[in-house]
């Protein structure tokens, strides 16, 4: 892995030094695997709903409420949340030093609009975390709307729906952004292809880009919804993972849309595992 000089601040300089532990790539890395565990229970439950065998449509916090409830899940959903944690701590890396980027000088829109998708990825990742830690403790198997609430919060607010819209719109176009990358296997610049086995390799690029474009369609889904709740001045129009997967399944030949999303987000669960094993990540050591 290449060696890159990053600029310092004061802000930066403990950053950097914790990204230089050893342990970091470590919890990086243990970091997909999480997500990957989150996204692999999310599309069985919405595959199971979908093809009439059980199942539920549900966001990340069902995922983890179904995780404690199986044989050893607290056990299990500590490793998660390790996981997690780890996840959103090399987030919050991104967001400050970019690492990945670092060739790229200038600060453009592009990168700022990078760093701000990075932080809201590291307060995410920090929030599924905590609601990880309750459900082990016992305190957290409360059933809410986040996306609900939150929405709530800002159309109270001056300008508030404005920004709701605009968040729609925001996540509409990541949505159509993924179903780009997902297309131009842009993805792939982030994995070390030389350490996969040639038909490994090949498998890999295609899950990459089926999970990725699921990906795409369920963040579209929700922008819609975001932005419908800006027009409507309505909270409740807005709606989180779970419910965008409810609101596919309700359209014509909905079972077959669900199922073919389920399917794609079990295939970004295995992706995620791969990135795991596989992902790019920058060297830190050194860095000062």
């Amino acid at each position: 892995m290449g060696r890159h000089n990053l600029p310092s601040s004061n802000l930066e300089q403990p950053i950097q030094q914790a990204a230089s532990h050893p342990w970091m790539e470590k919890l990086a890395r243990l970091g997909y695997a999480a997500k990957g565990v989150v996204y692999f229970v999310i599309g069985l439950l919405a595959a199971q709903a979908a093809f009439g065998v059980g199942g539920k449509t549900t966001d990340s916090k069902g995922a983890l409420q179904t995780i404690v409830t199986q044989p050893f899940g607290k056990f299990l959903l500590s490793l998660v949340t390790i996981g997690l944690i780890g996840y959103a701590l090399w987030r919050t890396v991104e967001t400050f030093l970019d690492p990945e980027h670092t060739h790229q000088h200038r600060q453009g829109a592009k990168q700022i609009a990078r760093r701000l998708g990075y932080a809201f990825s590291a307060l995410s990742y920090f929030g599924l975390a905590a609601t990880a830690i309750k459900l082990i403790l016992g305190s957290g198997g409360r059933s809410n709307n986040a996306t609900r609430d939150w929405t709530a919060r800002f159309l109270s607010q001056p300008f508030g729906q404005w920004l709701v819209g605009l968040a729609g719109v925001l996540v509409i176009g990541l949505g159509f952004y993924e179903l780009y990358k997902a297309y131009k296997s842009k993805f792939q610049k982030h994995l070390r292809l030389s350490m996969i086995k040639p038909q490994q390799r090949t498998w890999a690029i295609i899950l990459g880009q089926i999970g990725i474009a699921a990906r795409g369609i369920v963040f579209a889904t929700i922008g819609v919804f975001l932005t419908q709740a800006a027009l409507t001045f309505d909270p409740n129009r807005a709606k989180g993972l779970g419910e965008a997967l409810a609101a596919l399944a309700a359209q014509p030949f909905g079972r077959w849309i669900l199922g073919g999303v389920a399917l794609g987000l079990i295939a970004y669960s295995i992706y995620s595992l791969i990135e795991a094993r596989y992902r790019q990540l920058p060297e830190m050591r050194g860095h000062r």
